[in-house]
């Protein structure tokens, strides 16, 4: 594949785990809405939501080390490995990202209120931008 191919496959990943982030929030919100229980769990899981943006820190750093490693591997025989371990670091990194919103998509049934739903999810999309492939590598 050449870089157009890679870069639009690197994009075509991300919308599909965005999409991976919005669609249980937002699914599990609306079937679930009506059932809410008032639960002492709420507060505790915001927190651990909350806590769980801090897994991604060294998910990103190694993310940035294969990035910078994919820039140098430009134009030479060891590009296509480059990408491949930029595409397995992001992989893992793309699931450090939706922690905060999958924590707040199993909350919805402690009964968490609206705008720390959002906040968790809007900390996992903020988070998954970080994930974008720069322009620079194409």
């Amino acid at each position: 594949m050449n870089r157009a191919q890679v870069r639009r496959h690197f994009s075509i990943l991300w919308w599909w785990q965005l999409v991976l982030v919005l669609v249980p929030v937002i699914t599990i919100n609306v079937l679930f809405e009506s059932s809410r229980q008032p639960g002492v769990l709420a507060m505790p899981f915001f927190i651990a939501g909350m806590l769980s943006m801090f897994i991604s820190l060294p998910l990103f750093n190694a993310y940035k080390h294969a990035l910078i490693a994919t820039g140098k591997a430009r134009d030479s025989d060891a590009e296509p490995a480059a990408w491949q371990a930029l595409a397995k670091t992001r992989r893992k990194a793309f699931l450090g990202a939706s922690l905060p919103a999958w924590i707040a998509a199993v909350a919805v049934f402690t009964s968490l209120e609206a705008v720390p739903l959002i906040l968790l999810t809007l900390s996992s999309l903020v988070i998954l931008y970080l994930y974008r492939i720069p322009r620079q590598l194409s």
